[in-house]
């Protein structure tokens, strides 16, 4: 069964595998995260953390407040039309419930956090493209599945993308 909304009580899955997700990501990374639900017999909560935004303060029911970090930037419903098109696609044919949420910040916090509220089985991340870019970002804001791993104690499933680097390569080439 697909659940493309939150549950209706709209409150979110308890102990879910959460999948981290961006707009155009390889459709593996969901899928592996579907079947690692389907095993465990657990919700889906594909989640898209907004780095645009941040948390301002929360409610102490929890209502999170948030403002962008450019004052210009409006937030995209057509965003959230495509992510969901996106994982529609990826589970068409899988037997899974699911639902999506977006949360903002730095990813790796900000799905700790949600792993935390949820208490979450597991937390699945894909790997970056391969290139000077991501070498450099990487480099600066470090791995997101590396500091998942080192900051909350939940297993994390890293799904690799694209064609996996010969033994020999060198993976972050100098410029």
């Amino acid at each position: 069964m697909t659940d493309a909304a939150p549950p209706p009580t709209g409150r979110r899955p308890h102990r879910p595998v959460i999948v981290g997700v961006i707009p155009g990501q390889h459709p593996r990374v969901v899928r592996e995260a579907a079947g690692y639900a389907r095993l465990h017999g657990a919700a889906l909560l594909v989640t898209h953390v907004d780095v645009t935004r941040f948390v301002s303060y929360e409610d102490p029911d929890g209502y999170v407040h948030t403002a962008p970090i450019n004052l210009d930037v409006v937030p995209s419903e057509a965003l959230t039309a495509q992510l969901r098109d996106e994982v529609e696609r990826a589970l068409s044919g899988v037997e899974v419930s699911w639902s999506l949420e977006q949360v903002v910040g730095d990813p790796a916090i900000a799905l700790k956090d949600l792993a935390e509220k949820t208490d979450a089985r597991l937390i699945v991340v894909g790997t970056r493209k391969r290139g000077i870019g991501e070498s450099i970002r990487e480099f600066f804001t470090g791995s997101v599945a590396a500091r998942l791993a080192h900051r909350q104690p939940r297993p994390i499933l890293v799904v690799p993308l694209g064609e996996p680097a010969r033994d020999d390569e060198d993976l972050w080439p100098e410029a």
